[in-house]
């Protein structure tokens, strides 16, 4: 039974994680929509996924490119760095002195 819901939740959460995911810019945007802080956090928290579904779709890209400059990049890197664990991952499993 859990392996059961555990294959569902496979196959639906990419999908539903990439529905807020960047995407091609085919029209301008009205400056309302224009990604900024928020929207970028959002999307560097879900770039793994997003990169994903990028490489089998041409519908979906990692970056979204109508931002507003450097606090949607600043959220961006925050979301990877909040995702990935940042750098401190790496220095806990060190033993220091024994």
């Amino acid at each position: 039974m859990k392996k059961t819901i555990s294959i569902i939740l496979l196959l639906i959460l990419p999908g539903m994680i990439s529905s807020c995911a960047p995407g091609p810019n085919q029209f301008e945007a009205p400056p309302e929509s224009i990604a900024g802080f928020w929207r970028g956090l959002w999307h560097g928290f879900i770039v793994l996924f997003t990169f994903i579904i990028s490489l089998f779709s041409d519908n979906y890209n990692i970056y979204e490119v109508n931002n507003n400059g450097n606090w949607y990049n600043f959220g961006y890197l925050l979301g990877i760095m909040c995702f990935f664990g940042g750098s401190s991952g790496g220095a806990a499993k060190r033993s220091c002195c024994k």
